[in-house]
């Protein structure tokens, strides 16, 4: 049984808007020089499996796999709140972020060796504190994980019971 067409329209925009953010970081390091540091690149790495679990239901269009691509986006986006919250309560308080919890996944999955230009990071996370528009740049990260959050609940929740 296919899900009617908004629910998949729904979620082909979060997997969009998911990878629109890593476009906009990455415009911030390469046109704007915003070094990332782990944690940065750790939230890149969780937006692309915001998006991920939002193509899920794109592709899987049953009932089961729209909840499922609900339930990820909703641990997802979780995850990348803490990512957020963890980097500027913490981590931007300390001069390295050398073999943090950030930087040994990075390290373990490769993807710093494999795709430098997405996935290294350049900075310590005191060095990479910027504003943006007066918020620190990780708080737009955490409000966007948040909506992802939110979405995914309403759609558990309400659309696809």
């Amino acid at each position: 049984m296919h899900r009617p067409a908004p629910v998949t329209g729904l979620l082909a925009a979060l997997a969009g808007l998911a990878v629109a953010a890593v476009a906009a970081a990455l415009v911030s390091q390469h046109v704007f020089d915003m070094q990332p540091c782990p944690w940065c690149v750790l939230q890149r790495l969780i937006f692309l499996l915001v998006a991920a679990a939002a193509l899920l239901g794109v592709l899987w269009r049953t009932l089961p796999g729209q909840r499922s691509a609900a339930a990820g986006l909703v641990v997802t986006a979780l995850a990348g709140m803490a990512a957020a919250l963890w980097q500027h309560f913490v981590a931007s308080s300390s001069a390295s972020c050398n073999l943090t919890l950030a930087d040994r996944i990075l390290s373990t999955l490769t993807l710093d060796a494999r795709l430098p230009q997405v996935f290294a990071a350049y900075a310590s996370c005191a060095d990479a504190k910027v504003n943006l528009f007066g918020l620190p740049y990780e708080f737009w990260s955490m409000g966007l994980f948040a909506a992802f959050a939110l979405v995914g609940a309403w759609l558990l929740l309400k659309r696809l019971r």
